[in-house]
Parts: structure tokens; sequence; C-alpha cells
């Protein structure tokens, strides 16, 4: 995997010291501050939609990515597990974040423990395929979060399509993900503007409005 390329005199670079986008020294392993404040919104997500579901009597719509039981796993650690053997950069976990987010706009889903796992894998991994120069093929991601290779393949397929295939990320829409991890997980207002280098978003991706509202996972 290409480590990431930064500006260590960028005006952004508090940001992506905070988020932990920034490069680590050669040889230094530490855990990005960004899959903390994922990992944290997340859970908050899955406790507040499994109380709505509980409380408002609602029955949720039961998909491939709906397990039997709740994995033993935290979402914490399943994060963590996924960023140590996936080897994708950390900017990888926002745009997962945004493809989540599209997801469950396009769908009746609420995010529960039964199937934020499988989602965060499937999301994960397509944004590695979309932002990284080089990733793994899809029997390695699966061994990683820990379904088989031809499941991943189907939650592959029906996360493409739910999404309609709109993998794109303009740089705006990546640095509201990046100001909304740290404003609502952290209680912290930094203003990003363009994070183009330094989180690995690409000016040739977009420049054009990319029809993404940066609505949290949290709602749904």
């Amino acid at each position: 995997m290409e480590t990431l390329s930064t500006d260590i005199g960028s005006m952004h670079s508090d940001i992506y010291r905070t988020l932990g986008l920034k490069e680590l020294r050669k040889g230094v392993f530490r855990s990005p501050r960004v899959l903390r404040l994922l990992s944290s919104l997340l859970d908050k997500s899955v406790q507040k939609n499994e109380m709505l579901l509980e409380t408002a009597q609602i029955k949720d719509v039961v998909t491939i990515f709906h397990g039997l039981r709740p994995p033993t796993v935290s979402i914490r650690n399943y994060v963590d597990r996924i960023f140590k053997y996936s080897g994708c950069s950390p900017s990888c976990f926002v745009v997962a974040h945004i493809y989540m987010d599209r997801f469950l706009q396009q769908t009746d889903i609420h995010l529960t423990a039964l199937n934020v796992h499988r989602l965060l894998i499937t999301s994960v991994m397509i944004a590695a395929k979309f932002v990284d120069d080089a990733f793994f093929n899809n029997a390695y991601y699966a061994k990683v979060g820990g379904v088989s290779t031809e499941e991943l393949n189907r939650l592959e397929m029906k996360f493409l399509f739910s999404i309609d295939f709109r993998l794109q990320v303009n740089v705006n829409t990546f640095g509201k993900y990046c100001y909304q991890l740290e404003k609502e997980t952290a209680g912290v207002l930094l203003q990003i503007e363009r994070p183009i280098q330094a989180c690995r978003v690409k000016e040739s991706w977009s420049s054009k409005d990319d029809s993404t509202t940066c609505s949290s996972t949290i709602s749904r």
C-alpha cells in the first residue's frame, strides 16, 4: 500500500493529525484516531436504532447483511482488526462511512448489531478498491472479516447495486465527513476545506456535487 502523501506545512495538518490520517514515521504502528471515532459513532447508532426498534415495536427489514445473532467481537475490535490486517489507508474508513450512509439512505435498513459488522467489512473493502493503489482480493478480506468468500462476494454485489455503484466522493463530501466524525464524536469543532493530498482524495475524482448529504449513520 502506498503511504499517504502529506504537506507538513498545510493549514489542514491539525485535522489530519487529529484523525490520524497523516502518515506515520516508517516502522511506527499506531491505531489512527479515526478508527476510534468511527467505532464510537457506529456504536451510538446501533444503540439508538435498537432502542427505537424495541420501543416502537418496529420490525426491521432482514437482508443478507443480517446475522442470526450479534457477533461476539465489538465494533471497535472489529474495526481495529480490519485496519491491522487489510493494510488499507485510514482514509478508507472515512470513505467506507460515506458508503454506509449512502446504503442506509437507499434502503429501509436500520443499523443494528446484526448487520453492522457485515456492512463494515463490505464498505471498507469497496473503499480500499476505489481509494488505495494496492488492495487484496475478496478471499483475503473475507478471512479478515470472518465470513466466507462466497458470502462476501454476494454482500459486495448487493451493496454496490443498492448504492447504484455511486462510489465517487468529492473533496467537499470527504471533508464534511471528517468534520462530522470530529464534531459528533469528540465534540471538537475543527474546520476542513480541501483535504486532498493528506487524505488521499484526488482532485481528479470529482469537483462536482456528488449528491451525498452529510447525514450521519446515527440517523439510521
